[in-house]
Parts: structure tokens; C-alpha cells; sequence
């Protein structure tokens, strides 16, 4: 690592414009309707059930930006494609920690599962509410299962970025706040 002589702070590679503000705006968004849905309102409520129609409406927009957007939140960009899946574990397993501007494959493969499991909750949420699934005990079980799930994998995905930060030797939290991912 390169420090500045006058400060001793590492000196800091280019920043990589990565997230635009459509992409910074969806994911907090979505990380406020998630955690208040989850830990703040009970369940059935109708700003529970409106806060879960929000949550899917970001995901159903965020999908149509991954073909529409900057170039960074494209699908075709990071697609987790066996082949990319292969080459990063295969070098995440080697020590080489390849830098990518955007997602990672296995950042774009918890992106899809995040993605789904919103979709899921907000399907199950709104069966729950027809005459025909009402008080089905599969569909509210399934309906917890995914809240559950997304929980635990949004866990699992700050983790990450705090860890894959550290190994790729990037700012990924601040990243999702400023737009520009940095190296050090």
C-alpha cells in the first residue's frame, strides 16, 4: 500500500464513477422498506402491506434499469454467468482479488437473490389478501420463510461488501452512498 509521506494516510487510485443516483436511491429505499416492514410493524397492517408493494415497485423498476441504465447497473455488465462465477471463485481461492467496477459475480448472484426475495414477500403479501388464498397456512408460512431468508441474506451481503471491501481494497459501503467506488 502507498501512503502520503505528509499525512501517513494511504494515498487513494482514481475514483470509479459506479452507482448513479437511480441505483444509490433504489438500494437504501429498499433497505428502509425492508427493516421497517421486518423489525418496526406487525404484520398485516396496511402500511405493512404498503410498505411491501413499495418494496416490490423498486425491484420491478430497479429490473427495468438493469436493461435501461448506466452502464454499471446493466445486467449484460455483471451477470453472474457460470463462466464469471468460475474465474472469481477461482481467484478469490488463488488470493487474486480481481477489482470490478460494478458487482462482482457473487455480489451480482446475491443481488438476484435479494431481488427475488422481495418479489416472493410482495407475491405471498398480496395472495394473502385474496379471497381464494385467505388463511392458507402454506402461503403465510412461505410468506415468513422469505422474510426470514431476506433478512438473513441481507445480513449476509453487508457482511460482505465489508470483507470483499477489505480483500479488493475498496470503499464498497461509501461507494453505495457517493456513487464512486475507491481504491486504496
Amino acid at each position: 500500500m502507498l501512503f502520503d509521506a505528509m499525512s501517513a494516510r494511504p494515498l487513494l487510485i482514481q475514483p470509479v464513477p459506479v452507482w448513479d443516483r437511480f441505483v444509490r436511491v433504489f438500494h437504501w429505499s429498499l433497505v428502509g422498506c425492508v427493516l421497517v416492514n421486518y423489525f418496526w410493524l406487525d404484520d398485516g397492517k396496511n402500511i405493512h402491506q404498503w410498505l411491501g408493494y413499495a418494496a416490490s415497485a423498486l425491484v420491478v423498476a430497479r429490473i427495468g434499469w438493469g436493461f435501461i441504465g448506466t452502464r454499471h447497473a446493466r445486467f449484460s455488465s455483471f451477470f453472474p454467468t457460470p463462466s464469471r462465477l468460475r474465474r472469481h471463485v477461482a481467484g478469490l481461492l488463488s488470493g487474486q482479488h480481481e477489482f470490478h467496477a460494478g458487482h462482482n459475480p457473487l455480489g451480482a448472484l446475491m443481488m438476484l437473490a435479494l431481488m427475488a426475495s422481495v418479489l416472493t414477500l410482495g407475491l405471498s403479501g398480496w395472495m394473502q389478501s385474496l379471497d381464494a388464498f385467505w388463511g392458507e397456512e402454506w402461503l403465510q408460512e412461505l410468506h415468513e420463510l422469505a422474510a426470514n431468508g431476506l433478512i438473513v441474506l441481507a445480513f449476509c451481503h453487508a457482511l460482505a461488501a465489508i470483507v470483499v471491501g477489505r480483500l479488493e481494497r475498496t470503499r464498497l459501503i461509501r461507494a453505495m452512498f457517493t456513487g464512486l467506488k475507491e481504491r486504496w
